[in-house]
């Protein structure tokens, strides 16, 4: 098990392998689809890009006394070319389920980042490791927005690393 606190240096993403377990604490930031098109096209977003880990991810409302609500790992293979740019200005790992293409792969390593997987069916378990949310940026796109938050112990496995390796059947051809 590896415990990493972001934002992450390239040292670190070179330290992980396919497979391994990963906690997070510290700062992730949500984004899906409408906010990746905007986050793209923004040169100054409200947060720092260097080092960001970025959760695919648009909770449901958050019911009294919930910090959010069920936060499951949404589909990546949607955010694929949205990921590019936004690796090429410092994000370094991003966090969702399911395979990503050959050409996300290629440009991952190419970056030095990490694609990292949460556990589909698990959003209020992975609820339960957000301490505090603030929605940061985008606030019209609802769930879509861009979130801030701070949790503990909020738990991963490394789905790609900068080795060229995958969880996923197949492999790849990088």
């Amino acid at each position: 098990m590896i415990r990493i606190t972001p934002p992450v240096d390239n040292a670190t993403i070179k330290t992980l392998k396919v497979g391994d377990k990963v906690l997070f604490s510290g700062t992730i930031y949500t984004a899906r689809d409408q906010a990746h098109i905007k986050l793209v096209q923004d040169m100054n977003p409200a947060f720092d890009l260097q080092g960001a880990v970025l959760y695919y991810v648009g909770p449901t409302p958050t019911r009294d006394g919930q910090v959010i609500g069920s936060c499951g790992p949404t589909s990546s293979y949607r955010m694929d070319e949205l990921s590019v740019p936004l690796m090429e200005r410092g994000v370094k790992m991003m966090i969702g389920k399911g395979n990503r293409s050959q050409n996300f792969q290629k440009e991952m390593i190419k970056n030095n980042a990490v694609y990292l997987i949460a556990t589909g069916g698990t959003g209020a378990l992975l609820a339960s490791k957000v301490k505090q949310r603030k929605v940061l940026m985008y606030e019209e796109l609802g769930p879509e927005a861009i979130y801030e938050l701070e949790v503990k112990d909020f738990p991963c496995f490394v789905a790609y690393d900068v080795h060229g390796n995958t969880l996923f059947k197949g492999g790849t051809d990088v």
